[in-house]
This record gives structure tokens, C-alpha cells and sequence, in this order.
């Protein structure tokens, strides 16, 4: 993404959260996950709150578990019922409301899918192979690139524009994703709609939280350990973070370029505490790691004490967070039921 391109996006980003503020009933939110595992607490800084605040201040939220999209780079799946409704327990613990929010399964929105085929129309095989998150997980896999990574990104295109969406919270290394849906829908209202708006271009409203690293300081990730996840323990928490990576200096200091692990574990501290790196690094001082890592493990702690309470509530209810899924199933279905015959109308198959 060139640097003009980040800009405009930058901008839009701006007017729409701007907008948000005077407006928020006029706008529609597409947000969500894959279910690949639990998530942990890189995902409550850096999305689930500012999902819960969108949906608190109004906006019309649809929240999408994006199960189809696990199998598109791995060829163990693990148990996706159990992923999908441990990533729905966190939604709700976080404070997602299905009253207020659409909260639904991939998969069970059939209409969903029937609008990738039109869609994939619109893109040519270079643009798609030019996605950074295609070539990245392809890179990953060690796999030949099959037909579902190669039109990930109109998966996702189709997620945010069966319900319409005009707002989708990213951070900016999905920008290309919002950016391809943005080309799908500009496409299709000029080739099929004959320039009639069916799709609103949707915007992405960039999250410019800093990215939280695992606590060995690599992206965080469940197979290399270095996670703590929202379901965890006080004492499993604990136990992460004394494993977690610091340096040899004795004083703390807030100093990404030159104390990157230190940087992070103040980071985080900073996410659950609302205190900058900088106040926290004054705070724990000469204290050294030790200090510094009991710091971080008491602000995740108390930071999410309420979000574990809650979470083991609707953990031991297996039949509500069933109820709760299906019923967004069927109020994301409908949605995408006027969306697909919308299509076909414009695109003359009305038979």
C-alpha cells in the first residue's frame, strides 16, 4: 500500500469516526474473527473493546465468526463448534449485546456465499495473488495455494458487503482487505447496477492502538506459547508473564527501538491501566523486571477480572450461547436474503 493510499484511508478513517460521533445510528459496523483458537488479550486492547464502544454509542453491529475462513490456510481445523462458541463466550464477556448486535456463523448464511460467484467476477487472478494477506499466509503454510486463500479477500468482501456495511474496524494491516471490498463494490454498482449504489463503498476505521507482541516478543500466537488468554486463570496469567522476556538492564525504561520486550510488557500494562508506558516505566523504576513484570500481571489481572467473571457465566451454559448464535444465524440470513435478491434483481435473474 503506497503511502498516498494510507493517507486517503487515514482520512476516510477520520470523517467516518467524526461522523460516528454525531450519527452513530446512520452506520453500519462488519466485525469479527476466525475461530481458531480462544482469544487473548492482544484481541481485547487491540478490537474488542472498541467493538463494545461502537455498539454501546449506537451503531448497527454485525459481528461475524468467520468459520469458513479457518480452513482456507490449514488442513487441521481442531473442533470448530467449540472455537466458535469459546470466541462467542468472549464476545459476550466483553460486553457484545446480541439485542443490540448480529452476532453469526459464517457457514449458516448460505446467501452469504451465493454472492461470492458475482463478486469474483469483478477481480482479475493478479489482483487477488497481489493481496499482502494472501502471499503472507501462503508463506506461512508451506502449501500449494488453493482456490479458497486465493479468493480470501472476497470472502471478506462478501462479509462486509452482504449486510451493507459502510464502517469496519482494522488495523492497518488489513487495509487492503476493506480497500478490495471497497474496488468489489464500486465494480458492481458500475457494471451490474448501470451506477446505482446497491453497495456502499465501506470505510475502515483504523485502529491506531500499538500491536501487542507475545510475551517473547514475537506475534502473539497459541503454538509458540506466548499468549495469555482471556479464559485464563490469575495464576495461569502470572505464570506467562514470569516467563516473559525482558533485558539486563536494572532500571525500566519505556524505549521500543532499543527495549522492545520492555516496551511491550509497558504496553500492555498501559492497555488495562489507561497509564502511559512512559508514567508506568517512572513508576516501577529501579525496581527491574521483577517489579515490572508484577506491574504488568496485576493490571491484566484486575483489568479483566470482570470479563473472567463473566465469561465463566456464559461458559457454563452451553444451550444459551447456542440459542444466542442461531438466533443471530437467522437475523444475518434474512439480512443477506434481501441483499442476494437485491443482486439479481439489478443483474437480470429474476426467474
Amino acid at each position: 500500500m503506497t503511502s498516498n493510499t494510507l493517507d486517503t484511508a487515514i482520512e476516510r478513517s477520520e470523517q467516518a469516526a467524526a461522523s460516528i460521533e454525531r450519527t452513530p445510528e446512520r452506520h453500519r459496523m462488519l466485525t469479527g474473527d476466525r475461530p481458531t483458537g480462544d482469544l487473548h488479550i492482544g484481541h481485547y486492547l487491540s478490537s474488542l473493546r472498541s467493538r463494545v464502544a461502537l455498539q454501546d454509542r449506537g451503531v448497527d453491529s454485525f459481528v461475524l465468526i468467520a468459520d469458513y475462513q479457518v480452513i482456507t490456510d490449514r488442513e487441521s481445523v481442531g473442533r470448530i463448534t467449540d472455537s466458535t462458541l469459546s470466541l462467542l463466550t468472549d464476545y459476550l464477556a466483553a460486553g457484545l449485546d446480541p439485542a443490540r448486535s448480529t452476532i453469526f456463523a459464517h457457514s449458516a448464511v448460505p446467501q452469504l456465499n451465493q454472492l461470492m460467484l458475482p463478486f469474483l467476477s469483478l477481480v482479475t487472478q493478479a489482483e487477488l495473488q497481489r493481496n499482502p494477506t494472501v502471499k503472507d499466509e501462503l508463506a506461512a503454510s508451506n502449501r500449494p495455494l488453493s482456490g479458497l486463500l486465493l479468493t480470501y479477500p472476497i470472502h471478506q468482501a462478501a462479509d462486509i458487503l452482504f449486510c451493507k456495511a459502510d464502517v469496519v474496524p482494522v488495523g492497518k494491516d488489513q487495509l487492503p482487505h476493506v480497500e478490495q471490498a471497497r474496488v468489489v463494490a464500486r465494480r458492481f454498482n458500475g457494471r451490474y447496477a448501470c451506477g446505482v449504489e446497491i453497495f456502499p463503498e465501506p470505510v475502515a476505521l483504523i485502529n491506531d492502538q500499538q500491536i501487542v507482541l507475545g510475551t517473547d516478543g514475537r506475534k502473539m500466537s497459541k503454538s509458540r506459547g506466548n499468549v495469555i488468554r482471556l479464559a485464563d486463570t490469575e495464576d495461569e496469567t502470572a505464570k506467562v508473564i514470569r516467563k516473559a522476556r525482558t533485558d539486563s538492564q536494572t532500571t525500566i525504561s519505556y524505549d521500543p527501538e532499543r527495549r522492545p520486550e520492555i516496551a511491550n510488557l509497558l504496553t500492555i500494562a498501559s492497555g488495562y491501566t489507561g497509564r502511559t508506558p512512559a508514567v508506568l516505566a517512572d513508576e516501577v523504576g529501579s525496581g527491574g523486571s521483577s517489579a515490572l513484570k508484577r506491574l504488568v500481571t496485576d493490571a491484566i489481572n484486575e483489568g479483566l477480572r470482570t470479563h473472567r467473571q463473566r465469561r465463566g457465566i456464559f461458559a457454563d451454559d452451553r444451550a444459551q450461547l447456542l440459542e444466542i448464535l442461531r438466533d443471530g444465524n437467522a437475523r444475518a440470513e434474512a439480512v443477506a436474503a434481501r441483499t442476494l435478491a437485491e443482486v439479481r434483481e439489478v443483474m437480470d435473474m429474476t426467474y
